[in-house]
């Protein structure tokens, strides 16, 4: 089992012709991804060799769709065309829409996400890694060789730290991992994706990477206290961020003592959750409760 991403996902690519498509394409079919397509209007038509597999490039995602059956998007379209992309593919209906690019206008992720919300699409990003199903499918840019199946969910906001987790506890592996993005609008939340691994039978434990900023984490550590049985540790990434200093992802603002690495702490520590204080920590808080769980 998994969340929002198995090996039955068939997989377009918005952006798929230019460079960064291009290398991530080839690596997510090298991880066995079932990529049925490239969406580029100028390039309708053509087919793509990668590695001795032809993948054919559709002037729309509708016409991906209509062709192949697919029900994910990877978005790797520059910025300025992210909206439109996104937009697109939800109209033609599209299950789940990776929004790899970063820099995208906090205007248009509003308008997007809301969009696509209302239309039925799940949004993963903007600005994050995507997701991995390892041993089913991987859609985005997370290495698919640092880990292996097993039973650990994670949700992340730091792409980063989700490469290092996922390293970390590579004896025992992953049943999905979310990269749900940094930037104040994300598509999918913590939440939704702890709500996913409660009902998944293959996931035992949760592990939730947070970062200074907002209120995301305080949320899920409400949420977490009313809805979730599974074990859940977490690390927050910003412990040693210089105060009054804007800090990496667009959505690390902190407002006096609300978004801060310790306020978040003590909230998901009140909810039950083990927080480790450096990823090291947090990957041995999951070792121990995995082992007392037998």
């Amino acid at each position: 089992m998994a969340i929002y991403l198995t090996h039955e996902s068939k997989v377009l690519v918005q952006g798929m012709t230019g460079g960064e498509g291009m290398k991530h394409t080839r690596r997510m079919l090298a991880a066995g991804t079932d990529v049925v397509g490239g969406v580029n209007p100028r390039k309708a038509g053509r087919t793509v060799d990668f590695d001795g597999r032809a993948v054919p490039v559709f002037g729309t995602v509708a016409e991906g769709i209509a062709a192949t059956g697919a029900d994910v998007t990877v978005v790797f379209v520059p910025p300025a065309f992210a909206k439109s992309a996104v937009l697109e593919a939800a109209d033609a209906g599209i299950g789940l829409a990776v929004v790899i690019t970063e820099g995208i206008p906090v205007h248009d992720a509003v308008a997007f996400t809301s969009y696509a919300r209302h239309r039925g699409t799940r949004i993963i990003g903007p600005n994050c890694p995507g997701l991995i199903t390892p041993g089913q499918s991987d859609a985005g840019i997370i290495p698919a060789d640092i880990t292996k199946p097993g039973r650990i969910g994670l949700v992340s906001k730091s792409g980063t730290l989700t490469y290092q987790l996922m390293y970390e506890l590579r004896d025992i592996g992953f049943s999905t991992c979310v990269g749900i993005g940094g930037d104040p609008v994300v598509g999918t939340s913590h939440i939704d994706c702890l709500a996913a691994f409660q009902e998944d039978p293959d996931t035992e434990l949760v592990v939730l990477i947070g970062e200074i900023g907002g209120d995301a984490e305080e949320r899920a550590a409400a949420y977490i206290r009313g809805h979730v049985t599974k074990p859940v540790v977490g690390y927050i990434a910003g412990f040693t961020a210089p105060e009054g200093r804007t800090m990496g992802h667009a959505g690390a603002i902190v407002s006096g003592s609300a978004g801060t690495a310790r306020a978040k702490q003590e909230a998901l520590e009140a909810a039950g959750v083990r927080v480790g204080s450096t990823p090291t920590e947090t990957a041995r808080l999951v070792l121990e409760l995995l082992e007392a769980g037998g």
